[in-house]
């Protein structure tokens, strides 16, 4: 019964040994292979580098891409956050969505600080003897970004803030503000002339300053302009059927004026607006609001007046917490709480389900919807976005979350359903800003690497 195990045992035994060979008989490695290999290195983005996305409707070119897109009927549209290489090539500092428009605004070493694209029909992107070139694909489409023709005086003026409305474009610069396109209603700031002609112009209304105030922001409603000064007052022109202007009366007026109200003796930091609903938070945290009202945006005063034409303040809202942002749409708005919290109000996909579509006072979005959790409690919202019939919020990972209407995909969720509860987009980056036109959206974005 042992010999098995025996023979194993002598096969093992007799297997021979190989010799270690003495150091004196190693052969030595040639000089060549001691010289250390390349290194190779791959770029990496800097900390000031940004990246540009567009999605939603594409016909009117305000993608700013002609690259494919997905067809239903005669509507073509991206789905999902396509990247433009207009950011690998320019170093872009701000966007604003119009309607079906968008400007671009990047820090440049000449004048070209702001590119356009999408309509043109009123020249609310300038015009250039070379957009003839454009007007084969479609007339007076700009499909591709293309620098904005501007009166600056020196290379060194930078882009400060931008904003878009229905047909008009304001652009802040550090040599005051730069209006062109429509101005049926003074909206440009300039004087109105009757059966003007927009198609094709190169006029470019400029406005240094405000009474003396240098202007720090601009907002644009549908047919009206809203500016900031350094005093934190408010001014206004154009559109005031709506009592949009804030200025106590419902007429259209050209020359920018102070708006009046409950905010008269306040510090205003902020402006924001999409439509005819404005919104303006103060330094102490107080929001103000003016115009239409007949979804519910701002309080009612006991009668059945929904056009407001003077400043009123938001006292539901002092209860909430310190406020730090605020987004007006086309019938809702959001404010945003210094602890990261989301209330939405007014008529719409506000945000909590397809059963709830008017909120008359400020509501909490559940903080859940936006990624925090047991695992995860230091997320928070810390930026809000609106357009006329969607909403956007950026976390403090840089995060985008969407929801609302999304008739042409500007969701950017890969569909074009409704969205009724925030749902996180897909974008590969770190987004910084985000700017929501009526059926398209941009955004700015920091490479993860």
């Amino acid at each position: 019964m042992m010999i098995g195990p025996i023979r194993t045992y002598t096969k093992l035994a007799a297997r021979k040994i190989k010799k270690i060979r003495p150091p004196s008989m190693i052969k030595k490695p040639r000089k060549s292979q001691l010289e250390p290999k390349p290194i190779v290195q791959y770029p990496v983005s800097g900390p000031d580098d940004r990246r540009l996305y567009s999605w939603g409707l594409a016909n009117h070119g305000a993608l700013g891409t002609i690259g494919r897109t997905t067809k239903y009927e005669d509507y073509n549209f991206i789905t999902k956050p396509r990247r433009l290489y207009f950011g690998e090539h320019h170093h872009v500092r701000d966007i604003a969505c119009g309607y079906g428009f968008t400007l671009v605004g990047v820090h440049s070493k000449d004048t070209d600080i702001v590119y356009g694209c999408g309509i043109n029909t009123d020249s609310q992107l300038g015009y250039d003897d070379n957009d003839k070139i454009f007007n084969q694909i479609k007339d007076e489409i700009i499909p591709i970004l293309r620098s904005i023709p501007l009166p600056i005086k020196s290379n060194s003026t930078k882009v400060l803030g931008l904003a878009a409305g229905r047909a008009h474009s304001i652009i802040l610069t550090s040599e005051g503000v730069f209006t062109l396109g429509n101005n049926g209603y003074g909206q440009c700031g300039r004087v109105i002339i009757g059966n003007e002609n927009y198609y094709r112009s190169r006029v470019v209304n400029h406005i240094k300053d405000i009474k003396g105030a240098k202007i720090t922001a601009v907002a644009a409603g549908q047919d009206h302009s809203i500016f900031l000064t350094e005093n934190g007052q408010v001014y206004t022109c154009g559109w005031g059927a709506d009592g949009q202007t804030g200025q106590g009366h419902y007429e259209n007026r050209w020359k920018p004026d102070l708006v009046i109200g409950d905010l008269a003796e306040d510090k205003i930091s902020k402006i924001t607006c999409t439509g005819d609903c404005v919104l303006a938070l103060s330094e102490s945290g107080k929001i103000y609001g003016w115009g239409n009202s007949e979804y519910g945006q701002l309080p009612n005063r006991g009668d059945d007046n929904f056009q407001i034409n003077t400043a009123i303040e938001l006292s539901d809202c002092a209860k909430l917490g310190k406020i730090i942002d605020i987004a007006a749409g086309g019938s809702f708005c959001m404010l945003l709480t210094e602890s990261g919290d989301v209330y939405t109000w007014g008529h719409g996909i506000l945000g909590f389900g397809p059963q709830v579509t008017r909120v008359s006072t400020p509501t909490l979005i559940p903080n859940t919807l936006f990624g925090r959790n047991p695992y995860q409690t230091d997320i928070k919202i810390t930026k809000i976005f609106c357009g006329m019939n969607h909403m956007a919020a950026i976390t403090n990972h840089g995060d985008l979350y969407t929801w609302g209407r999304n008739t042409y995909g500007f969701l950017g969720l890969g569909h074009y359903k409704d969205q009724f509860f925030p749902f996180k987009v897909a974008v590969g980056a770190e987004v910084k800003k985000v700017a929501c036109g009526v059926d398209h959206t941009f955004a700015i974005c920091k490479p993860y690497i």
